[in-house]
């Protein structure tokens, strides 16, 4: 098979003007095959690396310029684009506000933001008010001011912003998305989510021991164990929700004529990260004597204004398997990606569970039945090809995204929204209107459609 800018040459419809494979964001449709998006990106570490690593795949982009605090991802992101026959880009990062030199660029058209959390929305805001078609990392925001600053920054400058939930792109959630919107479920009741996920050996890393066994962070950690483990010591919350709600917020039509309304929060006791800390480092490790705030399993309930519920479930601290745990219920039937298991009433046996696997292959995506093998290798089974896809296209023809400021802000609201409730007892916690009442009136986006 060729390699993915071969593709998108060979694709070229001779005098339609434009590519097909571009053409895969939902609607987008683009301009002529030779316009390159020329591109930056803040933050290169192992998220950023993969989206530089795909976008070098491509025959429309340009690579401007890259930025990073750490000269050691500099070196490895610069080895990734000389490898790939790239000019070298201008390089920033010699503080942490040094990003904001490389968005002063008039040659970027667009940035990606591939950093630690807390650097999400600043930058994201910067950004915009740069002119600058942002593409953002999950979760968007941590807090609700950051969630209405990326929402208002979007209105006053009119500046486009997407979050690269890459979940939303994953064939077998394409797949259902494709019955809900065939109507295969009947009405929508509920739904299951969340980040089921052991990454202690993520969050302890020193360097000196294999990957996976550290007892570090922070100044001490590597990767991303040098921030994301501060979370879990210090706030008590489901601080990665979007993996699990973005793709149930696409299906049941969330800022576009349904909304979050209001949700509720718990968490259980903490033990996962210090009895890892105990029995890789010792009783008598510095870090075995931390208290982390964050309980092992998190559980929210959140309810729609059209009448659905959803549980969304943060569990990353103990021992366990990978799962997003969805679950997607109508008035027909449902579907549990835990079993890989559906049932529809009146096609199955009564009662009775069928295997999921000739359903998802009868009802496959069509972009990932025209595109699927191109995807391969993207990353995370493909859909990482597919979200920068989209984000390209959208970004060439100065579009609404689809999944846009307020997906951004209503989904990384929950972070925040399910602090307050867990402090309190588990009390609701009403959603903001991110869109302020014009979630009534926004059309859904056409997931299906390929033009």
């Amino acid at each position: 098979m060729g390699s993915r800018r071969d593709f998108v040459k060979k694709t070229a419809i001779a005098g339609a003007g434009f590519t097909i494979l571009p053409n895969m964001s939902f609607g987008a449709f683009l301009g002529n095959s030779d316009q390159k998006l020329r591109l930056a990106f803040i933050g290169v570490g192992l998220r950023g690396c993969n989206h530089l690593n795909n976008a070098l795949l491509r025959n429309d982009t340009e690579i401007i310029a890259i930025c990073d605090v750490d000269l050691q991802r500099i070196n490895i992101g610069l080895k990734l684009i000389a490898d790939a026959g790239f000019k070298k880009p201008k390089v920033f990062g010699n503080s942490e506000y040094d990003y904001r030199n490389l968005l002063d660029l008039k040659e970027v058209d667009a940035v990606i933001i591939s950093t630690p959390w807390l650097w999400h929305t600043r930058m994201a805001v910067d950004a915009m008010k740069a002119g600058k078609y942002t593409g953002l990392e999950v979760s968007a925001a941590n807090t609700l001011e950051e969630c209405w600053d990326l929402v208002n920054t979007h209105e006053e400058t009119g500046t486009h912003i997407m979050i690269l939930e890459n979940v939303n792109y994953r064939r077998d959630i394409m797949a259902v998305l494709n019955m809900v919107k065939q109507n295969v479920f009947g009405e929508l009741v509920h739904f299951r989510c969340g980040y089921q996920h052991d990454l202690r050996g993520v969050k302890f890393n020193d360097g000196k021991t294999a990957y996976g066994k550290g007892v570090e962070f922070g100044d001490k950690g590597i990767s991303e164990a040098k921030w994301r483990t501060q979370h879990s010591l210090l706030r008590n919350a489901d601080v990665y929700p979007t993996h699990g709600v973005g793709p149930i917020a696409a299906m049941c039509d969330i800022n576009r004529g349904n909304r979050f309304s209001s949700l509720t929060s718990n968490a259980t006791k903490s033990i996962g990260l210090h009895n890892y800390i105990v029995e890789n480092g010792g009783k008598d490790h510095p870090n075995a004597k931390l208290k982390f705030k964050q309980g092992d399993v998190i559980t929210t309930m959140v309810e729609t204004t059209n009448g659905e519920t959803i549980v969304i479930t943060h569990d990353v601290n103990l021992p366990r398997p990978y799962s997003l745990g969805f679950r997607v219920q109508g008035a027909n039937g449902l579907w549990e990606n835990d079993g890989d298991r559906i049932y529809i009433e009146g096609v199955s046996k009564p009662h009775k569970w069928d295997p999921d696997t000739e359903w998802l292959k009868k009802y496959d995506h069509p972009l990932w039945q025209k595109y699927g093998e191109l995807a391969t290798g993207a990353g995370h089974g493909g859909m990482d090809f597919f979200v920068l896809n989209s984000f390209i296209a959208s970004a060439k023809e100065k579009i609404a995204p689809p999944m846009d400021a307020y997906d951004a802000a209503a989904w990384s609201a929950i972070t925040p929204l399910s602090e307050v409730s867990i402090e309190n007892n588990g009390a609701p916690q009403d959603f903001p209107d991110f869109t302020r009442g014009m979630w009534i009136k926004r059309t859904p986006y056409n997931w299906i459609k390929d033009s």
